[in-house]
């Protein structure tokens, strides 16, 4: 027979229950849903066909030494280093045959598809804890990442109808102009709720699951203020007799509205996103490109050979007017033709020539986003590669060597293998940023995960909720696991933190990507005006030469100073954090920003128009 403490943690709280007027508000002494420490009794069997490590995914690979089936990611996670980098491996999909053995690297007779990390490549891939790692082993040149990372029209129509289907899954729809009426509602309540500052305390007065109810009604109702203040008819209809159960429905929708515009805006709603996952998180139907058309019968939309077309981002840059005009005039009329093909009985769907328009436009700011976030590292990619070479470090301002202990380094890297940690970084960052929509997807399915409850700890930076995040963990080894193919070798380490005291939950590891692009296009744009500014006018380019040189030796000596020490280890609270993990390489970067003002050419900066980091650009 239960316990009472064990059947009152197994009550968990809905959206539904806390709006209904009619629920009880819970005993004082009643636990939060999951909050015991001994509520994580899972079983951990594995599952006969899936991988033996993560359990959720079917197994595609067997090693024959440890006679283990393992999914792809995990395979190579498992095998990337030490001993276990030279077992033999059998691919399922495919009939056992010889196998010839390289070091590190085994290689199916069959087909010559590596399964060890370094693709098909069969010399030896250095191993990541090599402090000695030759220069030769380094990989210089940039495998292409393939053709998703151009969403620009391409010439196979079946490539880029894969490109879309898979895409849309994760693109929110636009918002209309009437959902943005509600969206500026939300925005207002979260603005003054005090959930977080209520919620999230340590309290002997009253219970947590009491103050949630609370809290939760409270924002309820001045949502419904609000409306009412806004619409007086409509809320009189939905709030006449104060029963916010009955709106259960209108109240989602609202969430909904803010969550969407916050993936498609980034820079948006900083202060009250947060509070309304985390308000998600204790109440527990997105809506994409994807869905959408897929109820209005008009999936095939996105395998038309016209949607590049119609959902190409159009920038000016330095071309004439009538050329630009005539790439809108094409665009439009692509739209056009698909909405009058996709919309009505003609086409045996069900869907309205506006809704297919915003869903094309919804495709069209998803590329407009990877333009902002993702082209800056393909900029600074192509900054490294162009201002640096790997073997030639000679010359002022050219050699990338760190050393630990100098300039608060963490690190020491000689310039080949400072070089080589520099590519590899942008290149991981480039890789996340293309796939944040189905990051920030995934981190939101593991917030709101009822199976995962999260638990309220001190972790060194005041409380916050430390919760497990498994899909997004796994995409993000995924992730990883790409890049390091990709590149061919790996420096540094390359643990992912996630649901630990570094990065309690997918909600601040989603925020810390995000502001990938926050460091990168201010750089990016500087370094793009100096060499205009400077030698257009006499002045700065007397300046340049008498302070730095000339023009030519200020650009490198600002690229020197970051690809050093914006990926030296650096920036942690204590010794044991940061360094060359996967998110203290973001955490370096974060610091050099911080000390920008101490550069000697800072001013060069503010000449160029640099405001700061969180600026507008």
């Amino acid at each position: 027979m239960a316990t009472p403490a064990k059947a009152e943690a197994s009550t968990t709280l809905s959206l539904a229950k806390i709006l209904d007027e009619e629920l009880a508000p819970p005993s004082e002494d009643q636990p939060m849903a999951g909050a015991e420490e001994g509520s994580e009794g899972e079983e951990t069997v594995a599952k006969h066909g899936f991988c033996v490590e993560c359990e959720d995914q079917p197994a595609q690979v067997h090693c024959e030494n440890c006679e283990d089936d393992y999914c792809e990611v995990c395979y190579h996670a498992q095998h990337r280093k030490g001993s276990r980098k030279r077992h033999a491996s059998t691919p399922f999909d495919q009939p056992p045959a010889k196998r010839k053995k390289t070091a590190g690297v085994v290689v199916n007779g069959s087909n010559g598809v590596a399964a060890g990390i370094g693709g098909a490549k069969t010399e030896d891939v250095p191993d990541v804890d090599d402090e000695a790692e030759a220069e030769d082993e380094m990989s210089t040149d940039m495998t292409p990442m393939g053709t998703d990372l151009l969403p620009a029209p391409v010439a196979n129509p079946k490539e880029a109808g894969d490109y879309y289907l898979q895409r849309a899954r994760f693109i929110p729809v636009r918002l209309t102009l009437g959902e943005r009426k509600y969206l500026r509602l939300l925005e207002a309540a979260l603005s003054v709720s005090e959930y977080t500052d209520r919620v999230d305390i340590l309290s002997f007065s009253s219970s947590k699951v009491q103050r949630i109810h609370q809290q939760i009604k409270e924002l309820c109702s001045i949502l419904s203020g609000l409306l009412l203040a806004a619409d007086y008819k409509q809320g009189q209809e939905l709030f006449t007799d104060r029963d916010f159960a009955q709106n259960e429905q209108w109240f989602q929708d609202v969430f909904e509205l803010g969550r969407r515009f916050k993936i498609m805006n980034p820079d948006k709603m900083r202060g009250t996103y947060g509070k309304l996952m985390y308000l998600l998180m204790d109440a527990q139907n997105p809506q994409t490109v994807y869905t959408v058309l897929e109820e209005g019968g008009a999936l095939d939309l996105l395998k038309d050979d016209l949607i590049s077309l119609a959902t190409r981002e159009i920038v000016a840059g330095n071309r004439p007017r009538y050329e630009i005009q005539r790439e809108i005039k094409s665009k439009e009329r692509a739209i056009e033709a698909l909405a009058a093909r996709y919309s009505g009985p003609r086409s045996g769907g069900h869907i309205s020539q506006e809704t297919i328009k915003q869903c094309l436009y919804s495709i069209g700011d998803n590329h407009a986003f990877l333009r902002v976030n993702r082209d800056p590292c393909e900029i600074m990619i192509g900054y490294l590669k162009k201002s640096f070479d790997v073997r030639d470090a000679k010359g002022e301002h050219a050699s990338l060597a760190i050393r630990i202990g100098k300039q608060g380094a963490r690190l020491s890297h000689d310039h080949a293998k400072q070089y080589a940690y520099v590519l590899q970084s942008l290149t991981l960052w480039r890789e996340i940023l293309h796939d944040m929509f189905r990051l920030w997807s995934f981190a939101e399915d593991d917030l709101l995960a009822a199976s995962s409850p999260y638990r309220l700890r001190d972790t060194g930076q005041g409380l916050n909720r430390v919760q497990p995040a498994p899909k997004t963990s796994r995409l993000m080894h995924a992730i990883l696991h790409k890049a390091q193919q990709n590149i061919g070798s790996w420096v540094g380490s390359s643990v992912i933190h996630m649901g630990d005291h570094n990065v309690p939950n997918s909600l601040l590891f989603i925020d810390k990507y995000s502001q990938i692009y926050r460091i990168l296009l201010p750089i990016s744009n500087v370094l793009q005006h100096i060499p205009k500014l400077f030698n257009e006018n006499g002045n700065l380019r007397d300046y340049a030469e008498s302070e730095y040189g000339g023009v030519d030796k200020l650009v490198r000596e600002i690229l020197c100073d970051f690809f050093r020490h914006a990926f030296d280890g650096s920036g942690a609270d204590s010794y044991f954090d940061a360094g060359s993990c996967i998110d203290g390489r973001l955490t370096s970067a974060w610091n050099w920003c911080s000390n920008i003002e101490k550069k000697r050419y800072f001013p060069v900066f503010l000449l160029c128009g640099f405001v700061g980091f969180d600026g507008h650009w």
